[in-house]
């Protein structure tokens, strides 16, 4: 009679199914979530050190006029403009995009809410133009970016050229002076709270605001999900249309706090106003971590590259350096930043 043939456990060592030994997992790639985190707080903590080794230069080489605190307060207060404006630009090269409009969006916002006929509906008119008017102009890009499928650099390019020249069309080449009292006060050393201007608090406030929408929300998750690999986040149920116009939105409504923040620290509305803003808030993002191509950054990076040259800024100011100088000075930043993040990445890909 035919024996029946072994089962496969008591088959020898050889066949291997139980007794061989256990395959080894593969290796873990390096650069997870885990990696991306240690490698931002270490660029966070670099530009921390930086920032402490220029407040040591300044302190050192104008040490009255550095150390004063009416400097340093100037120094917030510059920092806080352009810092707003940063915040959202970090959003919007997060997801991959760019907005090259939002200095001449800050020029629109200001001029238009500096009007005779704006300013006769006193602080809120003013305010709440300035805000509509950065709304409108990133609904504008969005929209042409998001469902016209134009390229960011190409319809914030061509916004640039439209709100600047909207702005000049405006003021006829004039200053337009404000004569609201209620916001001229702001600008005062009378409203400072413990020593703080309230632009500083503005941009204080959007900070945190902005650090929590993008590292505590879903919209922040989408944001970075869409700046990865938009495909990706398109079949993974995001709406990615949706959300670029959420983001340059976004970019337009921190362009129109910043321009009623810059109304009150300057007492005008010009056409000149926010003048390369966009090179600045790009320049800042990418030194504080953020990538050009999309997928990573972090809104503290950005702030502290704000603060590192607008301080940057200041030591050259009271040294009498040309601002030409200052201008070399900040490319040779930038392309040291952009170096460090291609050999992190290198790196990370190990």
């Amino acid at each position: 009679m035919t024996q029946p043939a072994p089962s496969a456990q008591h088959q020898g060592p050889e066949k291997g199914a139980v007794d061989g030994p256990a395959a080894s997992p593969p290796p873990k790639k390096a650069g997870g979530p885990r990696a991306l985190g240690l490698r931002a707080d270490v660029r966070n903590l670099s530009l921390l050190g930086v920032l402490a080794v220029l407040i040591a230069v300044g302190g050192f080489t104008e040490p009255d006029a550095f150390l004063d605190t009416g400097n340093l307060q100037l120094i917030l207060t510059q920092s806080s403009v352009i810092g707003v404006v940063t915040v959202g630009v970090t959003f919007v090269i997060i997801s991959g995009g760019i907005d090259l409009s939002v200095g001449a969006m800050v020029a629109l916002a200001s001029v238009w809410a500096t009007t005779l006929a704006t300013q006769d509906f006193g602080f809120a008119g003013i305010l709440f133009t300035a805000v509509v008017v950065g709304l409108a102009a990133g609904l504008v890009n969005g929209v042409l970016i998001a469902y016209g499928r134009m390229v960011p650099f190409i319809a914030t390019l061509a916004m640039l050229a439209s709100a600047r020249g909207l702005a000049l069309q405006i003021t006829d080449g004039k200053t337009q002076i404000v004569t609201v009292q209620s916001v001229l006060d702001l600008g005062l050393p009378d409203s400072y709270v413990l020593g703080i201007p309230p632009l500083v608090l503005v941009f204080a406030a959007v900070t945190v605001a902005g650090w929590l929408i993008l590292n505590r929300t879903t919209f922040g998750r989408r944001t970075v999900a869409v700046g990865g690999n938009a495909e990706a986040a398109r079949l993974a149920g995001i709406d990615v249309r949706r959300q670029r116009l959420y983001l340059y939105l976004l970019s337009g409504l921190c362009c129109g706090i910043a321009a009623f923040m810059l109304v009150i620290l300057s007492g005008s509305g010009q056409n000149t106003n926010g003048n390369l803003y966009e090179l600045d808030a790009i320049a800042a993002a990418i030194i504080g971590g953020t990538l050009l191509s999309g997928g990573r950054g972090t809104i503290v990076g950005s702030v502290l590259g704000v603060l590192v040259f607008t301080t940057i800024t200041n030591i050259f100011a009271l040294n009498n350096l040309q601002s030409d100088v200052q201008q070399i000075a900040k490319g040779a930043i930038i392309v040291a930043a952009v170096l460090v993040q291609r050999r992190t990445l290198r790196g990370g890909e190990t």
